[in-house]
């Protein structure tokens, strides 16, 4: 029942209830779970010792196929239009079958916390049917010392069976795909998908579901710390840079994607981190890539030689969502205890495939509410099957997916927390420049590292800002080291026509997207929708 190759044949008191499953496999590490997964067939290795995984259908989150158990304690607590609804009955019965789908079967299990803060992590055993899922998770949330495994009691539970598939008629979901969360019971069941994001994303939920009664901010961002205990939180959605930015070698980093904001100060809900990897070169990106190249990473979907098993992180044809789940202290500056002090400064990266956006902009307390509950990034052509021009995408708070609550619950505490700790607080572009997705040019990273090293460091909250005429936040007019036209849209296209054109209709979107919100935020955050001082 230890960590050292043994397993326990009788599952014990705290196993969910399985029906005579095999092996118990309990709190395996590295060593032990590669052994596991390559005897069975579920992985290969590759050339730097990384482990190699691919996911079937599935190379991502199936959203659709996500539902939260609607009883006498959600009805009024959950925000039902972005949650799809279950029955307790449909969650018993689905319940029931898990239990006998585990029959004869071995599993995996892990006991881990979710949330470096001791007062407010949740304990959460995670049983998987694929030993590489139960090293995945293992990497991605935090490790009890062993004194602690000893008294583990696990809270919630987390129930991971790839092979089982959903019947909609009997459990009430929409596919042979399910991720069912019972807040009641802390119980979560993911079937029919091998993504194994799905696990570290139920966490997330519940923790965004949990913390705020405690009045605690749970945010979907990267966060890191200066040398002057200045830390910064980085909101965005897959893509934009939440990860790549939070790696700074000049800065220690508490985490790269799933944040609690106490009265303490930042706690990363997770041990490890889970970087997108397509197009990652050892150049741009050296810490991020260097952990693909040692034993104990696990990659998802990455294209390697069949020869020398050398990944091809430019190769696209699994899937754009490749991925490196790996613990934390394989980046060289990585923060030992996962927490920091009160943030100096938020960043919200959007990718803006419109390219009319500018680098970076600062936003007061009512335009960070605005921006954080637009959720705004974009969609380019090649990404998603259909998508033939950039399509804007609005995810409330950064992260939609994972918001039980109504956003203006996190919206409110985000305001309440910038207010109180005088946080400075930008928008920043990751996305296109001179033009939109097929036109311009993405947005240059030394660009975006020197902008948002003078934000940081506090000098840029010094500069010269003029109004942008479109979306009325505040620009800088010059930063040292960056090219003055860079911060000028318009300035970037040859079209400047079609600069206007673009840049009145993603206002629009904007515009159009919070009407939804107005009714839950005051005076003040509507006024800061955009308001195009341009003539039309």
């Amino acid at each position: 029942m230890d960590s050292k190759g043994r397993y326990n044949l009788a599952l014990g008191p705290n196993t969910f209830g399985f029906e005579a499953p095999g092996r118990l496999f309990l709190n395996f590490e590295a060593p032990a779970l590669y052994e596991e997964s390559l005897k069975r067939g579920e992985t290969m290795m590759t050339a730097g010792g990384a482990l190699l995984a691919e996911t079937g259908q599935h190379t991502g989150r199936s959203p659709k196929d996500k539902f939260v158990v609607r009883d006498s304690s959600t009805e009024h607590q959950v925000w039902w239009e972005n949650n799809n609804a279950m029955t307790p009955a449909h969650f018993a019965a689905l319940l029931a079958d898990f239990r006998a789908h585990a029959r004869g079967r071995d599993l995996f299990a892990q006991d881990l916390y979710g949330g470096a803060d001791p007062a407010s992590r949740v304990r959460v055993r995670v049983y998987t049917e694929y030993a590489w899922h139960s090293l995945f998770i293992r990497n991605l949330l935090i490790r009890p010392e062993a004194h602690e495994l000893a008294a583990f009691i696990p809270e919630m539970t987390i129930v991971d069976l790839p092979s089982f598939r959903a019947d909609p008629a009997r459990h009430g979901c929409r596919s042979e795909t399910i991720i069912a969360v019972d807040f009641a019971s802390k119980t979560v069941l993911i079937g029919g998908t091998s993504y194994a994001g799905e696990m570290k994303k139920s966490v997330f939920t519940y923790l965004n579901y949990a913390l705020p009664d405690a009045g605690i901010m749970p945010m979907h961002c990267s966060a890191n710390v200066g040398p002057a205990d200045d830390t910064a939180v980085f909101f965005g959605l897959s893509g934009t840079g939440k990860t790549t930015l939070s790696a700074d070698p000049n800065r220690t980093l508490i985490g790269d994607d799933e944040h609690g904001w106490s009265k303490t100060g930042i706690f990363n809900f997770e041990g490890g981190c889970y970087a997108k990897t397509i197009r990652l070169s050892a150049e741009a990106e050296p810490e991020i890539f260097a952990t693909t190249q040692r034993f104990g990473t696990v990659l998802e979907n990455v294209v390697v030689d069949p020869e020398t098993r050398v990944p091809d992180f430019d190769d696209g044809s699994k899937t754009e969502n490749t991925r490196a789940a790996y613990p934390l202290p394989f980046i060289p500056n990585a923060s030992a205890t996962g927490r920091a002090g009160h943030p100096k400064n938020i960043v919200m990266l959007t990718c803006d495939a419109f390219g009319v956006l500018p680098p970076i902009a600062k936003l007061t307390p009512a335009e960070a509410m605005y921006h954080f509950l637009s959720g705004y990034t974009a969609k380019v052509a090649g990404t998603e099957k259909g998508v033939k021009d950039p399509e804007a995408t609005f995810s409330t708070c950064f992260g939609a997916p994972f918001m039980p609550r109504h956003p203006a619950v996190y919206g409110n505490l985000l305001r309440d927390l910038i207010a109180k700790h005088h946080v400075d607080c930008w928008l920043v572009n990751t996305g296109w420049t001179g033009g939109k997705y097929g036109v311009g040019r993405r947005m240059p990273i030394r660009v975006t590292r020197r902008l948002l090293s003078a934000a940081l460091d506090g000098s840029l909250a010094r500069a010269e800002f003029r109004r942008d005429p479109y979306f009325g936040f505040a620009v800088p007019q010059s930063v040292p080291g960056v090219e003055p036209h860079i911060l000028y849209p318009v300035k970037t296209w040859q079209d400047k026509a079609a600069f206007a054109e673009t840049a009145r209709r993603l206002v629009m979107m904007f515009r159009e997207n919070f009407t939804r919100f107005e009714a839950h935020v005051d005076q003040d955050v509507k006024s800061a929708a955009p308001q195009m001082l341009v003539a039309a």
